[in-house]
């Protein structure tokens, strides 16, 4: 019989790290012993607002009373970077129907690559269900707060990063 998974990878770009980022992690360390939050470098996809490393920080920052989870990032496929720190579960969000499909895509692709590797679909609380990253992003570029949809941290430095950009 197989041990249960006690080693989650919660994959992400974090650009910006919201609530309800916050809430699915929340979640998965009550399930898993250990949750690794893992910044994915997509190559494919424009760069971000922020660098990896500001990424990686406020992570760090916002989990560091959550015992038991990592913050790391990542160049590889999702399924080979799992695989290599010992996870069995990708953790991926559902915040609405719109965003099983793709979800769906990106399991079975995971699941033909990597079959030992299990995705798990969590959704965040309701009051969290329908912030995005993109969202929090465009309401700080015209001016409006994000201070109920982000941790206070994150906030200061969203606003401060709004200001460099020309």
């Amino acid at each position: 019989m197989n041990a249960k998974p006690s080693h989650a990878l919660y994959p992400g770009s974090f650009d910006v790290l919201t609530n309800g980022h916050l809430d699915l992690m929340g979640r998965a360390v009550r399930i898993f012993d250990r949750v690794t939050i893992a910044v994915a470098h997509n190559p494919v996809k424009i760069t971000g607002l922020f660098t990896i490393d500001e990424r990686l920080e406020m992570l760090r920052d916002a989990v560091a009373d959550m015992p038991g989870v990592d913050v790391q990032h990542f160049t590889t496929l999702t399924v080979d970077f799992a695989r290599s720190i010992g996870a069995s579960v990708i953790i991926r969000g559902l915040r609405a129907v719109s965003d099983f499909e793709y979800e769906l895509q990106m399991a079975m692709a995971n699941e033909s690559l990597a079959p030992e590797v299990v995705t798990v679909f969590m959704a965040p609380s309701p009051a969290n269900s329908f912030i995005s990253s993109t969202t929090v992003r465009e309401i700080a570029a015209f001016g409006g707060s994000v201070d109920a949809f982000v941790p206070p941290a994150v906030a200061a430095r969203l606003y401060a990063k709004l200001k460099e950009k020309p």
